[in-house]
């Protein structure tokens, strides 16, 4: 009785020890983890088609994460898709003349944006938005361009 008791105890701290192995993992995969919400300031950007951009994707400086995408909305006015982002609070020296591109990790990975600083003496504050910007490249407008393009040579 007493060796029963002994392994439904070890049988129970091994499934709790399963269970925040599992929670930890999910929280890597989903960056939920690494995600400051409150931290930082506001930037925005306009782009003519953000592909698959999604909230939570990161933003990066030559491959470092700088911040993360914190709303994706749409501009009826202008017809553009208005990203707005969350930059930690000590990546406050981006040049104002610096480009954003919508990047895609790998061929089929996750969209993230990329920033390229430029050389201005001035930076970009809270609420700014970035006066120059690169939209996505969508697999399927070249494969198209591509298909039509042959079609029409002789």
């Amino acid at each position: 009785m007493h060796d029963t008791r002994n392994r439904e105890i070890a049988v129970g701290i091994f499934v709790a020890i399963g269970l925040a192995a599992l929670l930890m993992l999910s929280l890597q995969v989903s960056n939920i983890s690494n995600f400051t919400g409150g931290e930082g300031y506001t930037l925005s950007a306009r782009f003519d088609n953000i592909g698959g951009l999604k909230v939570k994707s990161p933003v990066r400086i030559g491959g470092v994460r700088i911040g993360r995408i914190t709303d994706i909305s749409y501009d009826e006015k202008i017809y553009e898709a208005v990203v707005t982002m969350r930059i930690q609070q000590q990546q406050n020296r981006i040049p104002d003349d610096t480009i954003a591109n919508i990047y895609t990790a790998g061929l089929l990975g996750e969209q993230y944006i990329g920033l390229e600083p430029g050389g201005s003496e001035t930076f970009l504050t809270n609420g700014d938005e970035f006066s120059e910007t690169t939209s996505a490249i969508v697999l399927e407008r070249l494969i198209g361009e591509a298909i039509f393009s042959k079609k029409n040579d002789p």
